[in-house]
C-alpha cells in the first residue's frame, strides 16, 4: 500500500514539474511570437495579425492559435487580414480551418449587422476563388443536414 502512495506521489511530482518546463517554455514563446499590446489603433491591429498569418515559418498550431485568438477578440478583421489567414490555411494545406474560419467569420459578423458578411465575402471573392476554397454555403453548411420537420408548420 505505501509503496503505490509513494510511486504515485512521485510520478505526480515528475508531471508537475515536466508541466512547469512547458508551461514556461510555452509563455515565453507565446510573449516573444505574438506580443500583447495594451492600446492600439485599428490599423496597427490588421496590421500585425496579416503580418502573423504572412510568416512563412508559421505552422498549422501557431495559424489556430491565432485564429483562436482573433475569434475571441470583439471585432470583425478587414479583409485584408482574412485574405492573409486564407492564404496561411492554404499554404499549410489546410482546407478544413480556411471552411470553419468563414464559419465562424459569418457567425460574428451576422451577430453585429447582416450587411457586413456580404461585404467580406465580396471584398474577398477573388481570393476565395484563386485559392480554390468554397464558402460555408456553398458546401451547404447553412442548411442543417439531419433537420426534422417541424410538425407546426404542416397541416396533417
Amino acid at each position: 500500500m505505501w509503496r503505490n502512495v509513494t510511486s504515485v506521489l512521485l510520478s505526480t511530482r515528475r508531471v508537475v514539474l515536466v508541466m512547469k518546463r512547458l508551461a514556461s517554455h510555452c509563455g515565453h514563446q507565446y510573449t516573444c511570437n505574438m506580443p500583447l499590446h495594451e492600446e492600439e489603433s485599428d490599423q496597427e491591429f490588421n496590421h500585425r495579425w496579416e503580418a502573423y498569418f504572412n510568416n512563412p515559418d508559421l505552422d498549422g498550431w501557431d495559424c489556430r492559435q491565432g485564429i483562436n485568438l482573433l475569434a475571441g477578440v470583439d471585432a470583425i478583421p478587414e479583409p485584408q487580414v482574412q485574405i492573409a489567414i486564407l492564404r496561411a490555411c492554404r499554404r499549410l494545406h489546410d482546407f478544413s480551418m480556411a471552411v470553419r474560419y468563414l464559419e465562424c467569420m459569418k457567425d460574428k459578423a451576422n451577430a453585429a449587422d447582416k450587411k457586413i458578411y456580404p461585404y467580406i465575402l465580396q471584398e474577398i471573392r477573388p481570393v476565395l476563388d484563386e485559392l480554390g476554397i468554397n464558402t460555408p454555403e456553398e458546401l451547404g453548411y447553412d442548411k442543417p443536414e439531419l433537420q426534422m420537420i417541424n410538425v407546426f408548420e404542416y397541416p396533417p
